[in-house]
């Protein structure tokens, strides 16, 4: 049992996110059902009342872009974090610098945010070389 601790915001972690799955899967699932029903029983149904009954919408289309964006900012904290961090520890002959290690977890996120950045101002230039479509 005392293995289980450390593992305890893990576990949490994936119990939130099966709970959530669960919940969304079973209101899509009601919402379908009803649409069968009223086919079935030959109503129509017009796009508002089928946002009514909690269908999802379709994406605003710059989720790139936003994402890219946040995970840059959350590299930047990063880089200020280890710069806060190596200016207030005393350094030993041994110890790395802390403001190196957080520069290098700071390029995962941003270099991820860099290239979905990209994916969004690529996607906003090809909808404007094409009318707007997209």
């Amino acid at each position: 049992m005392e293995e289980l601790v450390p593992l305890a915001p893990f576990i949490m972690v994936v119990l939130i996110v099966a709970t959530v799955f669960f919940f969304s899967s079973r209101n899509r699932r009601e919402v379908l059902e009803t649409v069968r029903e009223a086919m079935r029983n030959d109503q129509t149904l017009d796009p508002e009342t089928i946002k009514a009954l909690g269908m999802p919408q379709k994406k605003s289309g710059n989720g790139d872009l936003k994402g890219g964006l946040i995970l840059i900012a959350v590299a930047l904290a990063l880089i200020v974090m280890g710069w806060m961090m190596a200016s207030t520890i005393t350094q030993s002959a041994g110890e790395p610098d802390p403001m190196i290690m957080m520069t290098g977890i700071a390029a995962f996120p941003g270099f991820i945010g860099l290239v979905l950045t990209g994916f969004g101002v690529a996607r906003i230039r090809g909808q404007k070389r094409n009318g707007g479509e997209g």
